[in-house]
């Protein structure tokens, strides 16, 4: 996408003396200074009619015009008319609920059909934007809420807020055994010394806290309500596996098999569940208009449903 863009800007006597580049970060919060610097070093932004440096030193009542491009960020790939299941949506920010399998953003094979796809072909605007527009991410196998900007300024704001722990998440995890009590793991977390796609506790490692609750006691395993204090990769499933609590069906940190005394059929669905049994339940967000919070809640999909009904303490061969 390549959209055209104008705006004028007279420049406020408070501002006088500062650089060029800095002031219209501030004052136009849809682009990023880096790219704002670059429409000035291009000429697409003038300082009264006449093209100066980022650095330039404005003057009260000076007039800024801008006509420039917006062109596409040159990481984002082709939109795909993937179907997409929004929770929320308004001018500046999409709440959607990702099924499970869908992977978010196009790497190392995985050129294609990802959720990012997805939102470039629901939503064109969003072409350029990092990632376009995701403020956090989920894996392949995990379903539910994403949150995605729809402006740069959004983006930032929404940026911010998960740097400062605004964002609250919420997940349901399945986990093996009989949870007794709710808690708190807090446990750095850092890349495995010889598999780098996975994370370990390790004392070097980056600050990461979970805390969780019992939800509901299920045949062979309990059904927990986690809460994110940090968001590192893999959290969730590091740190219940690290207290012995696995999540059901997680090929890289869980267990093989199942508990004994499940019924034929508890046995059957339990083997059957081919992805670690995690869902972001719900999120809240602190809108970029600073007025209002957000909440989204994304229903369970229908494997993970099905695997707790019938582990559930109603079910009998």
């Amino acid at each position: 996408m390549n959209e055209p863009v104008k705006a004028v800007l007279a420049i406020d006597p408070v501002d006088a003396g500062r650089r060029l580049d800095q002031v219209l970060a501030e004052r136009w919060q849809d682009f990023s200074r880096s790219r704002l610097a670059a429409w000035i070093r291009d000429g697409q932004i003038q300082v009264d009619g006449r093209s100066v440096k980022p650095r330039h030193a404005v003057s009260a009542g000076e007039s800024v015009t801008l006509e420039a491009v917006l062109e596409a960020h040159p990481d984002n790939p082709q939109p795909q008319a993937i179907s997409l299941d929004v929770l929320f949506e308004d001018e500046a920010l999409l709440i959607v609920n990702k099924p499970p399998g869908l992977v978010v953003h196009p790497g190392s094979g995985n050129p294609d059909g990802t959720l990012v796809n997805a939102l470039l072909h629901h939503d064109p605007a969003l072409a350029p934007l990092p990632r376009a527009g995701l403020v956090h991410r989920l894996d392949k196998d995990t379903s539910g809420c994403l949150v995605i900007a729809r402006t740069l300024a959004a983006h930032r704001h929404l940026v911010a807020a998960m740097k400062r722990r605004e964002i609250k998440r919420h997940y349901l995890a399945l986990v093996w055994g009989e949870v007794i009590a709710g808690g708190s793991v807090d446990a750095p977390l850092g890349r495995h010394p010889v598999d780098r796609r996975r994370q370990v506790v390790r004392p070097d490692g980056r600050r990461a806290v979970t805390h969780y609750r019992v939800a509901r006691r299920l045949s062979g395993s309990t059904l927990l309500d986690v809460v994110l204090e940090t968001g590192r990769t893999h959290q969730i499933r590091v740190h219940l596996a690290q207290i012995n609590f696995p999540i059901v069906g997680d090929p890289v940190y869980g267990r093989r098999g199942c508990p004994s005394g499940l019924s034929e059929s508890q046995r059957l669905a339990w083997l059957g569940f081919g992805r670690q049994a995690l869902h972001a339940a719900k999120i809240g967000v602190p809108h970029p208009d600073g007025r209002r919070e957000v909440e989204a809640l994304a229903p369970l999909p229908d494997d993970m449903k099905s695997l707790l009904d019938c582990l559930g303490p109603n079910d009998v061969d």
